[in-house]
Order: C-alpha cells, then structure tokens, then sequence
C-alpha cells in the first residue's frame, strides 16, 4: 500500500474496532431526539463521533467504549446549518470575528464569496486571498469558497482557483457574461476543467430571456439571484437550485419569496437559504440560518423541510451530501441542539464532534493575526468643493417652481424602485429636498480617483434622515466610491474628506468636527477588530447619527450604506 492508502486502511480497521468494542470513540451524545432529514422523522436514539465523523447511531452502549458522554436531555439534534451563499468577507468582521458572532447561532458551514475583499486589493489580490484563508482549518466552522467571477482580474481567479479551500468560481458579473466577455469565457472554462462548481447570479430582472439561458448552458451549480414569485418560477424551471437569501435591507424580500413557495406549492427540494450579506449586529440580536428557518416555519414551511433547506439540499446541491446535511454515519459530527424544531434555539453547537458555542456563546475560536492585511489610506478628494455636490436639476418645470432629481431608496437594493426621478420643490432656484411634503436628506455618490472629470451622482436619500451634520463612507469593490448623506455641502465635502484619509471609514461629523469613527483598514472592506469593538463601533454611529435625527431601525446605518454600492454598481451609476 501507499501512503495515503495506508492511512485509510488504518481508520476503517480503526472505526471496526470501535463498533466491535476494542477501541474508544471520542463521544457519545445520547438522549437525544434526532433529527432524520432523509425520512423526515424524529427519533429517540444516541450518536457515536470518531476523528470528527458520525460513526453511529444508537450504538449498543454495553458494547461501545467512549473517552466522553454529553447527555443531550432529550434536545432535538439536527444537522449543522450550512449557509449557502454569503460574502464573508463583507460583514466588515474578519474570518474569526464573523465565527464569534456566527457559529453560536448553529452554523458549522458556510459557502463563501470572497470577491470584494479580493477586488479592493487589486494588483495584491492573490496576496489578500493566501492571508484571508490563512488557517482556514482551524476555525469554528467549516469554510468553503469561490474565486471570483467578477470585479477581478482573469489572471487572480485563475491563481485563486487553485487555493484550499476554494471549490469553484464565484458569482459571474451580469454586464459582462450577457455581452460575451472573453474574461468570464476564460474564467468558465478554467472552472469546468477543474469540475469545480460555479455559483449563479442571473440576473433575471437584468437580462433578456434568450441570455438567460447561458449559465445553466455553460454548467452553472446555483441561482441566488430571485427577487420575487415570478424570478423563482423561472430559475426553478432552468433547473437552478435556488437560493433563498436575507440579506441586509431585504428583510421584506425574503417574506415575498417565502409566501411564493408556500403559495405556489413548490416542493422544497428545489431550495437553500442563504444569506448573501449579514451584519454582525443581526447575527448578534436575531440570528443566523436559525432565524431564517424559523421565519420559513412562520411563514407556512413545514419546519422539517426548513431545516433541510438549510442543510440537506445545500449539501446535496454541492454533492457533498456524503460529508454534510444529514446525522447519519460518514458524515462530520456537525450537530446543533435545540429545543424546538420550528423556532430554532442553538443550545449547543458541535463542529468535529467537539462542542464550539454553548447557549449562544463561542467556546472555541482560532488564533489569527490580520493586522498584516490592514492599509493606510491614499487620499483622492484634495481637489473636491462642496458645490460639486449639489444637486443640479434633471430637468425643470416650465413655470420654474419644481424640479427633477434622484431619489435612492436603501430598501430598494436590487430593485429598479432603488432610484427613481422624482419633482421636487424649486425655490429661488434651490432645490427643496422633499417629495409629496416628506423631507429626504441628500445624498451624494463620489469617485475617489478622478481621471480628469471626476464623476458624482447627486440626489435625495430615503433610509437615512438627518437635520443636520453629514455621514459618509467608502467602498472600494468594484470601483472605488464614496457615498455620504447629509443636509449642507460644506458639511458633506468636509465629511467626505475625513473618509478619505483612511483605507476605509464610516464616519459622522458636525460643524466640521467628528462624531464618530469606524475604521475599516483591511483593504478598506473589513475592520480589524474583535466583535465587540466592531458592534461599539456600529453602534456609536448609529448614536452619533441619533443626535443629529436620525430614528434608525434593523440594521446599522453603515451596514445599510454599504448595501448600497451593489446596486450603485447594478445600475450603472459608477463609472
């Protein structure tokens, strides 16, 4: 035998001498009512762990030997919770900063976009990726990602796509597939000859029907791009398995998806959850995959059939349904106990067999250093004036007395509603910031990095209110850009310009003078800090923004900020 035959042959000889009562296992949960998402049943019955794998169910315990015994006191066991989609690096938490606020919500899995944190390093985009998966094993939940299908460079997917513990391409890039780029051609084709998976991002309210056929041509594994009832018929149709996200600012989206399925009947097979983006803060208040299944169950979804739609499908849909999803032998001991199958309560998270979170607080986390991918700032604003930043009419009414502008709305992410033209009072040749009587703050979307005629888009906020002082913030993915709201020029420009001293900030100020600060210095996309400082942090904004007027709800104010770039870029609103 080889080497590595050697060694399997040592762990089957290893897991037989186990059951046979020779040899310990690491541990046995017993008392527990188990979860069998193949049957769709609940049983009573105890689960037997060795070298981080199910090797049992209901083992004879007069037989089994066993290093240690957790008494599971009749709790629900279900399978570890497996996030489909999110950009894990666009939570602003680094990797073990998102385990502390993550894993005590029973998630043991996620499927991860790293592409705007690989876009804002640019010609360091290799780099960034070799440090971000630094010691990637040894976090508390298991990491699988995608190199990126968009906002890079070809030649950095095609290094990436060869890292651990990348298993495929990321999300394509709307614009460019459907108009035959020779990038997303290159990058297609590279994933096919490894047969790696390539995750979808459709487009269905983007593109033409005939385009739509061209990801699940070309081998596409997934959709996580449906915005309503009719965008899940089609992607279902297409043969996707099909995503269904919360992400930031969409609360309301994924209770139209959820009542689509329930409505139409549609058989829950065809369907994972996701989350697509998250701020800690929720993870913190509400949850994770725990609270989108329990919102499926309240929504009308059989709860067993919720929680596979957060573990078996997504397991089955990237074919590795023989290591996840399911407590059954052979695959990791990746288990959460709860108290309740319809409103998910994560008592305790195993990952490996060895318990990680207890009621909602992390017990075992990696030691990772990331100050090494923090960056200084390279200012680009010197030579912005605050009358750059007033609005300029779209178009003005014959009797001069209103005028047309933009207004952005943060709930309208991915929407065409996310801007639209709207009259607005004209009053001695000002533009009155209102709609129908209703006051908007301003907001402003600058280019940092002017190649001659620097590009601004001008116009009203709804989503962040303010009576006076200025917010402001930077995301550098796939175009580095600002966005700050407020009520003055003079207050935004100053504002803007503080942002601009840093890799990436969100920061409120008044009369000139800063309020708050929120640093983001790796690659201006994440803060190199722990949860802790990374709530304080959100939170004194959101207490600095209060001050000023703001009424905040959901989540915080600069998590919705940067929700914002996705469809500035969407839309065509940056250059």
């Amino acid at each position: 035998m080889n080497a590595e035959e050697t060694v399997h042959y040592d762990k089957v000889r290893a897991i037989y001498a186990i059951l046979q009562g020779e040899r310990e296992a690491d541990l046995l949960l017993k008392n527990l009512n188990i979860l069998d998402v193949h049957g769709e049943t609940v049983y009573q019955g105890s689960i037997l762990v060795y070298d981080k794998r199910i090797v049992a169910l209901n083992p004879d315990e007069s037989v089994v030997k066993v290093k240690e015994v957790f008494d599971g006191k009749g709790l629900y066991a279900i399978p570890g919770l497996i996030d489909a989609h999110i950009h894990f690096e666009s939570q602003l938490a680094h990797p073990t900063a998102l385990a502390e606020a993550m894993v005590p919500c029973g998630t043991t899995t996620i499927y991860s976009e790293c592409l705007d944190l690989l876009s804002a390093a640019g010609e360091e985009g290799v780099e960034a990726a070799e440090n971000l998966f630094r010691d990637y094993d040894k976090l508390p939940y298991r990491l699988y990602a995608f190199a990126p299908g968009k906002k890079v460079s070809a030649a950095v997917t095609n290094r990436v796509l060869d890292m651990e513990p990348v298993i495929g391409l990321g999300e394509f890039e709307h614009f460019t597939y459907s108009s035959g780029n020779d990038d997303d051609f290159r990058k297609a084709a590279w994933v096919r000859a490894r047969g790696g998976f390539m995750n979808g991002h459709w487009g269905v309210t983007a593109l033409s029907d005939m385009v739509l056929n061209y990801l699940p041509a070309i081998g596409c594994s997934n959709n996580h791009d449906v915005w309503n009832e009719k965008d899940i018929e089609k992607s279902i149709r297409y043969g996707f398995p099909t995503h269904i996200k919360f992400g930031v600012g969409s609360a309301e989206v994924i209770k139209v998806l959820l009542r689509a399925i329930v409505d139409r009947k549609w058989p829950t097979d065809n369907f994972m959850l996701c989350t697509d983006n998250i701020s800690i803060e929720r993870l913190l208040t509400q949850g994770h995959m725990d609270w989108i299944i329990s919102l499926c169950a309240e929504m009308g979804i059989n709860p067993i059939h919720a929680i596979k739609m957060a573990t078996l499908n997504t397991a089955r849909s990237f074919h590795m349904e023989d290591k996840l999803g399911s407590l059954t032998p052979g695959r990791f001991a990746d288990i959460v106990l709860t108290d309740s199958l319809s409103k998910i309560n994560p008592l305790y998270v195993f990952k490996d067999g060895e318990l990680v979170a207890k009621d909602r607080k992390i017990l075992k986390n990696a030691e990772i250093d990331y100050s090494g991918m923090c960056k200084k700032g390279v200012p680009g604003l010197a030579d912005l004036t605050p009358d750059q930043l007033d609005i300029v009419p779209l178009e003005v009414s014959e009797d001069g007395k209103s005028a047309k502008v933009y207004l952005f709305d943060v709930y309208g992410r991915g929407h065409a509603k996310f801007y639209q033209e709207v009259w607005v009072p004209l009053k001695d040749g000002r533009i009155v910031p209102e709609v129908d009587g209703v006051k908007y703050s301003r907001l402003s979307v600058v280019q940092r990095y002017a190649d001659g005629k620097r590009h601004i888009v001008n116009g009203l906020f709804k989503g962040v209110s303010i009576d006076r002082g200025a917010v402001a913030t930077f995301w550098p993915a796939p175009k580095p850009y600002f966005v700050i709201v407020g009520e003055d020029s003079a207050e935004m420009c100053h504002c803007v310009k503080q942002v601009d001293s840093h890799a990436g900030a969100c920061i409120v100020t008044e009369n000139k003078q800063e309020k708050a600060v929120m640093p983001l210095e790796i690659y201006g996309v994440m803060a190199n800090m722990t949860v802790k400082e990374l709530t304080a942090a959100a939170s004194s904004i959101d207490a600095a923004l209060e001050d000023l007027g703001n009424r905040n709800e959901g989540e915080p104010v600069v998590n919705k900020l940067l929700s914002l770039f996705i469809s500035l870029h969407r839309f065509r609103l940056m250059h």
